[in-house]
């Protein structure tokens, strides 16, 4: 996906992908993880998503990475705090008690400067990449958290019946592109209310994916 493309969104505040409260199925299946209280969560591709907020009153430590400066900047403003930025190579570094987020191009973000992460929360990364760029990712994921557990949320829909992203990920497509590195568990099948832009049927998917 075109970097420019995410930058006009969130300059246009074009963000309907932005939900006003903790995503559902993250509240319903985060404990399946198992995590330890202060665990530290990885979000990737996280905007400025209340789902973080939602980890952070439950305790967690937040580690993010994400394209657009002008989101982790609302996200700062609407958590209440004025962050350390410091640059780190190509990347900048948000950070303030209990978040981190790396600003710039996930690739270019390491396991070095990300440092150790328990988790990875993954509602909206892989879904807004086009098939071509997914393997590529869920490698780096894989690398960059040394097969963290995960927990991944997908749509599963006729892609011929409207343009992305969200893209639809089959679950044949997760099992391909994580089947070698982790046990994938299917936790729930959720039918989304009133589709996409209209189309449907559309069904979001929630997986655990354990290390292998």
């Amino acid at each position: 996906m075109d970097p420019d493309f995410w930058h006009k969104k969130w300059e246009a505040n074009e963000i309907a992908f932005h939900e006003g409260a903790a995503n559902p199925l993250l509240v319903r299946h985060f404990q399946a993880l198992g995590l330890a209280p202060g665990a530290r969560v990885f979000v990737p591709l996280c905007g400025k998503s209340h789902d973080l907020h939602w980890l952070l009153a439950h305790g967690f430590e937040v580690a993010g990475a994400e394209l657009s400066r002008l989101a982790v900047e609302q996200l700062f403003t609407e958590l209440g705090v004025t962050p350390e930025i410091t640059e780190i190579g190509p990347l900048e570094r948000f950070a303030a008690e209990g978040i981190t987020v790396f600003v710039g191009d996930i690739f270019d973000l390491t396991h070095e400067v990300l440092g150790p992460v328990a988790a990875i929360y993954d509602r909206a990364a892989l879904v807004a990449l086009p098939e071509a760029m997914r393997a590529r990712y869920a490698a780096h994921l894989v690398h960059l958290t040394h097969h963290a557990r995960q927990l991944l949320i997908t749509f599963d829909y006729d892609q011929s019946l409207t343009v992305g992203p969200p893209f639809a990920v089959h679950e044949h497509e997760v099992r391909r592109l994580y089947g070698a590195a982790y046990h994938p568990t299917l936790l729930e099948k959720h039918p989304l209310k009133g589709g996409l832009r209209g189309v449907g049927p559309v069904v979001e998917d929630v997986w655990k994916l354990e290390r292998r």
